[in-house]
């Protein structure tokens, strides 16, 4: 049996590795709103990666999810891994994995519904009442730095929670 890694939130990330941190939003929030790839794990064990919207707040990375196949992999096995979307003129990237749960505080909820909407002011209206909240706890980070496309020698820097 696998045992899952140690999972911190993202506030362990920044005070432990503040460059990571650092780059992490710098990369998941690189076309002005947060934008990652999220994979989970499906019933039949295979991998389901969609795009979706990260939220840094409150010294953690959470997703309000859609009813979904997604939020229901991730309310059956909380394993999910995390990645940037892609840059324009190289080949950064940052990548997470860990496990996520469901966020049911509503003072949170609100504050980060209040966050998302005023990231994007072109959906204020936008309901998120359905929606799933989920902190996504971190086992590992890694920062990739390339010197453009084709760099046959990208530099990794990887964390795990002690």
């Amino acid at each position: 049996m696998i045992t899952p890694a140690r999972s911190v939130g993202w506030a362990d990330l920044e005070r432990d590795r503040p460059d990571l941190g650092e780059a992490g939003r710098r990369l998941m929030y690189a076309f002005g709103v947060g934008l990652a790839f999220l994979s989970t794990v499906r019933s039949d064990g295979g991998p389901r990666v969609h795009p979706m919207c990260p939220l840094i707040q409150e010294g953690g990375l959470f997703g309000f999810l859609i009813p979904s196949p997604k939020a229901g992999d991730l309310r059956r096995d909380p394993r999910y891994a995390m990645h940037s979307f892609p840059m324009e003129d190289n080949e950064d990237a940052f990548y997470l994995t860990g496990e996520a749960r469901e966020v049911m505080d509503a003072e949170l909820r609100a504050m980060l519904q209040a966050s998302f909407l005023t990231e994007r002011p072109g959906i204020a209206d936008l309901d998120l009442s359905g929606q799933a909240l989920f902190e996504f706890l971190i086992g590992l980070a890694m920062h990739t730095t390339t010197t453009g496309h084709g760099d046959p020698s990208p530099r990794h820097e990887i964390w795990r929670p002690a």
